[in-house]
C-alpha cells in the first residue's frame, strides 16, 4: 500500500520513526532524557521559569521538536499549524488554503527569494512554492527536522525551489536587504524576544518588502485572575515549547518598535464555519489520528511498545504531554481566550 496517496490526515508511515526503527533516528538524543530536561524548564521546583525558558530558548525548542516532530507528522501531517475551516472543506484543504492565502497576501511570484522563519519539515514552504513558484529558504534550528524536510523536498521534486538552512532565527546568517519577502507560520511564538526577532526580520528584508504570518496570541477574553484561564495558558505553553504567550496588542507594538509599518492585521480564528480546534475535538475516520480517540490509541500503543521494549523510554510520556496540550488547546479555543491565527502583514519602509 502506498501510504503517500491514502485519504488520511496525518502520516501512518511515521510510526516507524516514533518507535525509533528508522535509520535517521540513531543520532538523536535519548528520548527520556530529552523529555525530562524539557519539562524541567516549566517546573518551578527545578528552576523553571519564563526567564529560564527565554534564556534557553534554543535548547528548549530543539528539545521540544526532537520529541514532537514524529508525533506531529503521524497525527497531523507535514504542516504543523491550525487553520479556520469552512463548510464542506476538508481538513487538508483548509491547511493548504491557509498557506496559499499567505503567499497571495505577500504577492509572491516566480523569481522572488523568500525566507520561511521556523519552517518545520517544510510543509507550508512546499505548498507556497508550488502555488507561487517563488524560491524559498526554510530556516530551522532543529537538525532532525531539516533532514526530514530535505528528504520530503526530494520526494516531491521541489528541491530546485525549496531549501533549508540551520540557524538561530534571532541571528540569521544572511546579509541585510536579502529577501523579497519573509513569512512565518505559528513559529515566532517560540521567540524569547519579539522585538528582537522582528528587528532581525526587518534587517533581512529589502526596502519596501513585506513580512507576514500567523501568530499565537492570548485574546482580550483572557483573565489572569481566573485559575482555569491560567491553567490552560500554561498547558499550551508547556505542550508547545513556548516561553510565554502574548496579546495581539503586544505583537503589534513590537512590530512597530522594530520599524515596520502595519499593513493589515486580524484574528482569523473565528472566521471559519468550523472552529480551528475542531480536528482535535471531533471524531472522523480520515482524521482519527488527531482526535481524542486517535490520541488515546496512539498513547496506549506507545505504552505497549515501551513495555515490550520495542520503542525507547519516553515515547509514552511524550504522547501524554501532547494529548494534554491538545485538550488545553480545545478548552482555550472554546473559551475564546487563545488564537493560533492572528494574521499580521507589515512592510519595511522604502526609506
Amino acid at each position: 500500500m502506498d501510504l503517500s496517496t491514502r485519504a488520511m490526515e496525518g502520516d501512518l508511515s511515521r510510526l516507524k520513526a516514533i518507535t525509533r526503527h528508522e535509520n535517521d533516528k540513531g543520532t538523536r538524543q535519548d528520548i527520556q532524557n530529552t523529555f525530562n530536561e524539557y519539562v524541567a524548564l516549566y517546573d518551578e521546583s527545578k528552576g523553571g521559569s519564563v526567564e529560564a525558558r527565554k534564556s534557553k530558548y534554543t535548547t528548549m525548542v530543539n528539545q521540544f521538536y526532537d520529541l514532537a516532530t514524529d508525533f506531529y507528522e503521524f497525527g497531523w501531517g507535514q504542516s504543523f499549524h491550525f487553520a479556520p475551516r469552512h463548510k464542506w472543506e476538508s481538513f487538508e484543504s483548509s491547511i493548504a488554503r491557509h498557506e496559499y492565502r499567505l503567499g497571495h497576501k505577500l504577492n509572491l511570484r516566480k523569481g522572488h527569494r523568500v525566507l520561511d522563519i521556523g519552517c518545520g519539515v517544510g510543509g507550508p514552504m512546499r505548498a507556497i512554492a508550488r502555488f507561487t513558484e517563488a524560491s524559498i529558504v526554510g530556516l530551522n534550528n532543529n537538525a532532525y527536522q531539516i533532514e526530514r524536510g530535505k528528504k520530503l523536498n526530494q520526494e516531491v521534486g521541489l528541491s530546485h525551489l525549496c531549501s533549508f538552512i540551520k540557524a538561530d532565527f534571532m541571528k540569521v546568517p544572511f546579509e541585510d536587504n536579502t529577501f523579497d519577502a519573509v513569512y512565518q507560520v505559528e513559529a515566532t511564538c517560540h521567540a524569547p524576544d519579539k522585538v528582537g526577532i522582528y528587528k532581525e526580520i526587518f534587517r533581512l528584508l529589502k526596502p519596501g518588502a513585506l513580512f507576514g504570518g500567523y501568530e499565537w496570541i492570548i485574546t482580550h477574553r483572557y483573565n489572569d485572575s481566573n485559575p482555569e484561564h491560567v491553567r490552560m495558558k500554561k498547558g499550551i505553553e508547556i505542550g508547545n515549547g513556548l516561553p510565554e504567550l502574548e496579546t495581539a496588542d503586544h505583537i503589534l507594538a513590537c512590530l512597530k518598535e522594530a520599524g515596520f509599518e502595519i499593513v493589515e492585521h486580524a484574528d482569523l480564528a473565528d472566521t471559519g464555519d468550523i472552529p480551528w480546534y475542531h480536528p482535535l475535538a471531533s471524531f472522523s475516520l480520515t482524521g482519527i489520528l488527531h482526535t481524542n480517540v486517535g490520541r488515546f490509541m496512539t498513547g496506549k500503543f506507545c505504552q505497549l511498545l515501551e513495555l515490550m521494549r520495542l520503542s525507547p523510554p519516553g515515547a509514552y510520556a511524550t504522547s501524554n504531554m501532547l494529548q494534554q496540550t491538545a485538550h488545553d488547546l480545545v478548552e482555550a479555543g472554546r473559551h475564546q481566550i487563545f488564537s493560533p491565527s492572528y494574521f499580521v502583514l507589515v512592510r519595511k519602509p522604502l526609506d
